[in-house]
């Protein structure tokens, strides 16, 4: 991913496991995505924490240290999925591979979907699937867009930013 380039980012956990689904696994992906908004290496324009995937409008601004942003968010929520499941649900962790060069297990699968978006129309369709992913029939995790927590739809629709991680995506178009 290049820097100052809008794209739509989806990153799925291995073996399509539902690890995200207790809202603890949920906050550590905000808490990061705090962190590189704060520190400026991010913008996040749309996103939403599924089950087992994730999906983000966001744009790189800068390096974070001599790693790539995107690079630093799956270090960082794969550490914290590996401490609190070696404590909290030890018989879970064999559910993943453990990496022998890095002496860690790996919970993202190693292809997330990354698409360069520029034109305003597909930008608008991007973030309309993602505010709408959490209430199809698959999932039905709310009743409306807004009403799913860990999503930028209530941003969209009431102006409510909960964490403090979203850009409107009309600054910068």
């Amino acid at each position: 991913m290049e820097f100052n380039q809008l794209y739509f980012y989806t990153a799925s956990i291995a073996n399509s496991k539902h690890l995200l689904k207790p809202d603890k696994y949920k906050d550590f992906i905000i808490c990061c995505l705090q962190n590189l908004v704060f520190y400026t290496k991010i913008r996040v324009y749309a996103y939403v924490i599924m089950p087992n995937h994730i999906h983000f409008i966001w744009e790189l601004l800068e390096l974070n240290g001599n790693e790539s942003p995107d690079t630093s968010f799956i270090k960082y929520t794969s550490n914290e999925f590996s401490k609190d499941i070696k404590i909290y649900r030890p018989d879970e962790i064999h559910d993943y591979d453990f990496e022998l060069e890095t002496h860690e297990y790996t919970f993202w699968r190693k292809d997330p979907i990354i698409i360069d978006i520029s034109n305003k129309n597909h930008i608008y369709k991007k973030v309309d699937y993602i505010h709408h992913n959490p209430v199809h029939g698959k999932w039905s995790l709310a009743n409306k867009p807004s009403e799913y927590i860990y999503s930028s739809a209530q941003y969209y629709e009431e102006g409510i930013d909960k964490f403090g991680i979203i850009t409107d995506i009309s600054e910068r178009l």
